[in-house]
């Protein structure tokens, strides 16, 4: 795809939608780490159903809380009893390591329990105004679909979409992406004919209307 393509892209669905942001109910940094972590494996409804319960919540409380208090809240949720463990463990480190601040670079994130690269792409996007791009299951399809940043696994993704992305567009490409992919780009049968990039997408064999 060559660079024209990919600043059109962006061009519309910022156009489409001019300040987007993830669809996870938080209000802190350390709020919006706890559901990143939350929602591995689970949809961003499920996480925002658990945290309303759980939620405002700062590191002393969920250490306090401890796994067996978190874990009634967040039942509903996959993998919980892990996911418990990490949130606990998490909060405390920050407690230990970073006076109960969420560390604003990728090493510190990533050495917490629960939080891998994709978890820190998203906080240090989303918290903190980072040009990062966490590729999730939607962004990866969506990247390689249309040829926008074709790659075999999500690093390769990543590292394709910050070389080609206009840097005008990469503080908010993350969550164009997951939005088109969430709610057009669907992995069963793309929505193609109420696609406002289909002209300029290169996925051939394009779904039509019945």
């Amino acid at each position: 795809m060559n660079p024209q393509k990919r600043r059109e892209i962006f061009r519309r669905l910022q156009a489409a939608n001019p300040n987007p942001t993830t669809e996870l109910e938080y209000r802190t940094p350390y709020e919006l780490l706890v559901a990143v972590v939350l929602s591995a494996q689970a949809t961003d409804k499920s996480v925002n159903l658990a945290t309303s319960r759980l939620f405002p919540a700062t590191p002393e409380k969920i250490a306090r809380l401890d796994v067996a208090g978190i874990e009634p809240y967040i039942k509903s949720i996959g993998l919980y009893h892990t996911k418990a463990k990490n949130v606990v463990a998490l909060s405390r480190m920050l407690l230990d390591e970073h006076c109960g601040a969420v560390p604003q670079n990728r090493e510190a994130l990533e050495r917490l329990p629960g939080v891998g690269r994709k978890t820190a792409n998203v906080v240090l996007n989303t918290a903190f105004g980072q040009p990062t791009v966490a590729v999730d299951t939607h962004i990866f399809r969506v990247s390689n679909r249309t040829g926008l940043a074709p790659g075999k696994d999500p690093l390769e993704v990543e590292e394709k979409l910050l070389k080609f992305t206009p840097p005008e567009y990469l503080k908010n490409a993350h969550h164009w992406l997951i939005l088109h992919g969430r709610y057009v780009c669907l992995a069963r049968k793309p929505g193609c004919p109420q696609c406002l990039i289909r002209d300029l997408c290169e996925f051939r064999p394009k779904t039509k209307d019945v």
